[in-house]
């Protein structure tokens, strides 16, 4: 049934602005009489509405994939801000959707806006939106709602977005300066290979002269380097893509996902930083007032590792059944045998090395005894929030030394690497050429 917004006049002449619902317009200014109102404007609300959004909808621009991390980061403080300024939450979304570039979060925010124009709540309207606002955004945001503290869950969720990406910048910061150098010593060292060697190796062809083993060694690495120089960029697309595929089958996404967990060096940031995720992740649903049960169920889903998604599975099942949190974390935190993981470790780990290794590491519990007992602390005495935060804090900081103390360690293993390189290079080239320096300097005193 249609909806008519009116203006109308009462028998005093005071102004009278309302809506009704009625089957026609005839009889919407019928009952409007009735009620002893004049009607001095009616209009079909509905039909407007509907061209508002068709408007909308032209003005939308084209976009592909989601929404970045710091984009959402950045859209949730300011929505915080405006909020706690108590502006309407309509009004605020059209200031933010205003100032934002057109792309998908524009596009995501002119939806959310005519879902809440059409009598949906704000979290209805961002389910509807799933590549711009996830499960833990929409969740935080419904209970915001159902306890009537929106602004304190928007500041609160600003604060876990603007923790998470200040993890990731300094992860991805440390990691640049190593990335840069390996990838410029890699370039000039096939550049080297590819066009200075093989110039060598015509001199030393032509003079005859007998080549030493790191000279022939060199040779055939230059060799490979020029004739099968694609293989260079081919093996690692070709890892990626083969790691790609098979973690499409879930055995195989678990078997690297434990890899990734165990695997020497790096394999401690992984798990570390994980458990700071994902703890600062429940610990903020469940201070935010989501039931416990959807609160694991929102943190494994967007763990992003299959050891944790099926520890917080079997975390969850086991509250159903009357359990505590702390005894299942601890029990369910032991990694499994799988037989990709020990393929991954042979592979990349040193062959026969990599196999012990892996054994000895197999039934290392992913979660520590600290993490356990402080959960454990937050569930007797009613502050598990705390304790969750308490241990993320804690996780954070132990991420943010491990990468530092990394970043220092790769710097000198570069040089050392770099250097063991070139000087392999220098003295392989300059063996022979000595060696043929001598030779001739011999035979023109002899000649003479």
């Amino acid at each position: 049934m249609p909806t008519y917004q009116f203006e109308a006049m009462d028998s005093t002449g005071q102004e009278i602005k309302d809506v009704i619902e009625a089957p026609t317009e005839a009889e919407a200014q019928a009952t409007i009489r009735q009620m002893g109102y004049f009607v001095t404007k009616i209009t079909v609300k509905k039909e407007r509405k509907k061209k508002e959004a068709k408007t909308a909808k032209k003005q939308r621009g084209f976009a592909i994939g989601g929404v970045s991390s710091k984009a959402i980061t950045t859209f949730t403080r300011q929505l915080s801000i405006l909020q706690d300024a108590g502006l309407p939450i309509l009004r605020s979304l059209r200031i933010l959707e205003g100032q934002q570039k057109p792309g998908r979060l524009k596009n995501s925010l002119m939806d959310v806006c005519d879902e809440i124009e059409g009598g949906a709540t704000l979290s209805e309207a961002m389910a509807k939106s799933p590549k711009a606002f996830d499960r833990l955004y929409v969740n935080m945001i419904k209970a915001g709602e159902a306890g009537g503290a929106l602004e304190v869950i928007l500041r609160r969720l600003a604060e876990f977005q603007e923790r998470a990406e200040s993890l990731k910048r300094k992860v991805k910061g440390a990691m640049i300066y190593p990335i840069v150098v390996v990838s410029v010593a890699v370039g000039i060292l096939t550049f080297i290979m590819i066009k200075i060697v093989p110039a060598f190796k015509k001199i030393f062809d032509d003079f005859k002269t007998e080549l030493p083993v790191p000279t022939l060694l060199l040779m055939k690495i230059s060799y490979a380097c020029v004739h099968y120089w694609f293989l260079i960029p081919g093996i690692p697309v070709s890892i990626w893509l083969f790691v790609k595929l098979l973690r499409k089958f879930n055995y195989g996404r678990v078997g690297w996902d434990l890899f990734t967990l165990k695997v020497p060096v790096f394999g401690q940031l992984v798990e570390k930083n994980i458990m700071a995720r994902t703890t600062r992740t429940l610990g903020t649903l469940v201070s935010s007032g989501v039931p416990i049960l959807e609160a694991l169920n929102i943190t494994r889903e967007t763990s992003g590792n299959a050891m944790f998604e099926k520890m917080y599975g079997k975390v969850s099942e086991s509250i159903r059944e009357g359990e505590s949190i702390a005894k299942p974390l601890k029990e369910y935190s032991v990694p499994q045998f799988n037989f990709i993981t020990v393929v991954f470790w042979f592979m990349f780990v040193g062959g026969p090395i990599g196999l012990l290794l892996y054994l000895t590491r197999m039934k290392q519990r992913v979660v520590d005894d600290l993490v356990v007992n402080m959960v454990d602390v937050g569930e007797e005495t009613g502050e598990l929030d705390t304790m969750l935060y308490k241990v993320a804090d804690t996780y954070d900081e132990e991420v943010a030394v491990l990468t530092e103390s990394l970043v220092a360690l790769l710097e000198p293993l570069l040089i050392v690497f770099l250097g063991g390189m070139v000087g392999f290079i220098v003295i392989s080239l300059f063996m022979p050429l000595v060696k043929l320096i001598t030779d001739l300097s011999s035979g023109g005193g002899k000649k003479k």
